[in-house]
């Protein structure tokens, strides 16, 4: 048979979110259908394939839902014991069976229940930040191939811009207006793209690597397909909403907050140190007839004053230091919030300057370039450093474009905590 204890208010709170969690996230304990994944599918679908299929976030989970069972144990009283005593002289003069029960002091167990459930409090937001991450790996890896890819194509057309320049060379010097140290740069030119566009296609292999271990992806899983791109939307808050949205929702911080509550709830087990555990129990002398029934009790005596003044300081000194991480985590997300709104509006104001002034500049420039040495008005180092710019604005649009999306990407997950839909925390929104 058995008994069951009295849940704490903490452990009830506690179970219920696991109900909720569980729900979406291990439906009757087994792992949750995953969505199909097709080419050109819906991003938000391939979040939620990475989120329930990502090993990280398993991990976080089921450490959470063992915190939540440390809290049944901690604030159970100890098991009875069962005793036996015998008085033997030239034969047995008493049998005493008996049964005894420790009974910590007063307030003891709720306050070792109060750091389990602060505890399990810190591992529920170490699941939400194992989320957010996973959402930001797949994203960055998505951009990162994304990247690679727009390199190439960048590098492709720069190589057959350099195979039309050289072939101009070659006709002028064929007439006499050139020399053959101008078809030499073109064709020097040509092979450097050429042996870095092999090195971009070469990077692809790892960037799709990366991409398949985001989706939680083993070595002998298929190679996944690719989504189609992201919905960039620009950030319409102002840096002191995003703050205070980071502030309320930022699951570091609230891990930290969770810390500061458990240092002060081992501060109330170690005060209650100071006072006594009890121990009662009953034996009977079950070899006489009636029986006889020997009541028993017992008293711990916490006198080592200086064992207790010790658990009593490290308690304040870990208070203090889990305060101070707090403080220090609350300077780091402000820093945090500043650099990533800089770098969102950096790359968005350099995107912005490469497409409407730079390359429409360098592709004009390169035409007049042409024409020039065309005319034999220019020398050919002219042509190519037009090229060279050109193929430099065009990268680095390329590059500002994808930096633009990944700091919004950052931004939002890392930093201001908010769930990506389809997640299985608390407080997600249901897709």
């Amino acid at each position: 048979m058995g008994c069951v204890g009295i849940q704490t208010r903490g452990e009830r709170d506690s179970r219920e979110q696991v109900q909720k969690v569980l729900s979406k996230y291990r439906p009757v304990d087994a792992a949750p259908v995953l969505p199909k994944l097709v080419n050109g599918g819906s991003p938000e679908t391939f979040v939620r394939f990475a989120i329930y299929n990502h090993p990280q976030v398993e991990a976080a989970y089921y450490g959470w839902l063992a915190s939540v069972e440390k809290i049944t144990r901690d604030r159970s009283l100890p098991n009875p014991q069962v005793t036996f005593q015998s008085d033997i002289a030239k034969m047995v003069m008493a049998v005493m069976p008996g049964l005894m029960m420790n009974f910590p002091g007063p307030g003891k167990l709720r306050a070792a229940a109060n750091v389990a459930t602060a505890e399990s409090s810190r591992k529920y937001f170490q699941l939400e930040t194992a989320v957010l991450q996973v959402a930001y790996a797949f994203k960055k890896s998505w951009y990162d191939l994304r990247l690679a890819d727009e390199r190439i194509r960048v590098n492709e057309d720069l190589v057959t811009l350099l195979e039309d320049l050289e072939k101009l060379a070659l006709a002028h010097t064929q007439v006499g207006k050139g020399s053959l140290q101008d078809v030499l740069r073109a064709q020097m030119a040509k092979e450097r793209l050429k042996t870095e566009l092999t090195n971009l296609r070469d990077s692809r292999k790892w960037f799709r690597a990366e991409y398949k271990a985001a989706l939680g992806l083993g070595a002998s899983d298929p190679t996944p397909p690719l989504s189609r791109p992201f919905q960039s939307l620009p950030l319409s808050t102002s840096g002191d909403q995003v703050l205070q949205t980071a502030m309320a929702r930022n699951p570091r911080l609230k891990a930290l907050e969770a810390d500061v509550r458990r240092a002060e709830a081992v501060l109330v087990v170690a005060r209650k140190t100071r006072l006594p555990d009890f121990a009662l129990g009953v034996m009977a002398n079950v070899n006489i007839d009636p029986w006889v029934f020997r009541p028993l009790g017992g008293m711990t005596l916490p006198i080592w004053r200086d064992k207790i003044a010790a658990e009593i300081t490290g308690a304040r000194d870990l208070q203090k230091s889990s305060r101070a991480l707090l403080s220090n985590e609350l300077l780091a997300l402000t820093v945090d919030v500043a650099m990533k709104s800089y770098m969102y509006r950096q790359s968005t104001r350099l995107q912005v300057l490469f497409q409407d002034s730079l390359l429409p500049k360098a592709r004009q420039s390169l035409e007049v370039a042409r024409s020039a040495y065309a005319s034999n008005t220019t020398d050919f180092i002219n042509l190519i450093d037009a090229q060279r710019t050109l193929l430099d604005f065009r990268l680095a649009e390329v590059e500002a474009r994808i930096m633009r999306d990944l700091a919004l990407a950052e931004l939002s997950l890392l930093v201001m905590g908010v769930q990506p839909s389809g997640s299985p925390a608390l407080d997600a929104t249901t897709p």
